[in-house]
């Protein structure tokens, strides 16, 4: 809903202290009537204050924005894909909505993304979303609609493969990176492919998102290329950001400062559609200890 694990807490944190003030008044523990349904109703609510005050406050962001990652490890395993996950782990990442639909979230008005992310993710009923958002069932309806347009628009970066093919798609274009072919990344870029790099004005980025797969090729060998010229190389590996395959990736600036980069992509029928590399440390904080089994790009 927020795309912040910082302000994901402090709304459940609020919700479930509204809850224990409820408890303890009896005419407000009466209107408790569906517990499931109250705690819904009431997080909704505040998230929708935070998304509204959000706005403003990304208005004056330096750079782009991206939300918080949520990356996990990845168990080596034998196999093709590389990886073993338990069928636990599996269905939580089918459930997760992934970096590129928070990212297409953005687009929403605060109003869309409650009721979009409410009913197609949470399944709650447009009766229960109307009650969140104050308004009308059918009003509640149009606005998940909208929503949904948006993130099916023809611009949005698509997000279906699977883990396997997400792995064949991200090694080749490691590989294309690490050898400096132009070409070679070309074809694993989708035509339209979209780049965002949200370094919080901490350290130089795009400024604007870079689009179609020549300016993001390009874009991507002149990075990884002046950190080789430096010397520098990125100790990190493969992990889960949102639930799907990424990068975790550490080295040290030009200034001395540390650098730490979560890359995560958008793969469809074969190629990249969308990169998102999350360079802000205020964002990187909850990170797990960077993979310590090689370096990037991997020497060969």
């Amino acid at each position: 809903m927020l795309g912040s694990r910082s302000e994901a807490e402090d709304a459940v944190q609020e919700t479930w202290l509204r809850y224990a003030t409820a408890l303890g008044d009896p005419a407000a523990r009466a209107e408790v009537r569906h517990l499931g349904g109250w705690l819904t109703t009431t997080c909704a609510r505040i998230c929708l204050d935070v998304l509204r005050s959000a706005r403003v406050r990304r208005e004056t962001y330096p750079g782009q924005w991206l939300p918080e990652p949520l990356v996990t490890p990845l168990r080596p395993a034998a196999g093709a894909e590389g990886f073993a996950p338990d069928p636990a782990e599996h269905a939580v990442r089918r459930d997760q909505l992934g970096t590129a639909l928070l990212v297409v979230l953005e687009r929403l008005t605060p109003e869309q993304r409650v009721a979009f992310v409410l009913h197609d993710v949470f399944a709650v009923p447009f009766a229960g979303i109307a009650e969140a958002l104050g308004t009308s069932p059918e009003a509640a309806r149009q606005l998940a609609s909208r929503a949904r347009r948006a993130v099916h628009a023809p611009d949005a970066p698509r997000h279906t493969a699977d883990l396997a093919e997400q792995q064949r798609v991200v090694d080749a274009f490691v590989a294309a990176t690490e050898s400096g072919d132009l070409d070679a990344l070309l074809r694993v870029l989708a035509p339209d492919v979209l780049l965002i790099g949200d370094s919080g004005g901490h350290f130089p980025s795009a400024r604007r998102p870079v689009t179609g797969a020549d300016n993001v090729g390009r874009f991507v060998l002149g990075l990884f290329g002046r950190a080789g010229r430096y010397g520098q190389r990125m100790q990190g590996g493969p992990v889960l950001v949102d639930g799907s395959l990424g990068l975790q990736l550490e080295t040290v600036h030009t200034d001395g400062r540390l650098l730490r980069l979560v890359a995560a992509y958008a793969v469809h029928e074969g190629r990249i559609t969308g990169v998102f590399f999350q360079l802000n440390p205020d964002k990187l904080r909850h990170l797990p200890a960077t993979p310590a089994d090689g370096v990037w790009p991997p020497r060969r």
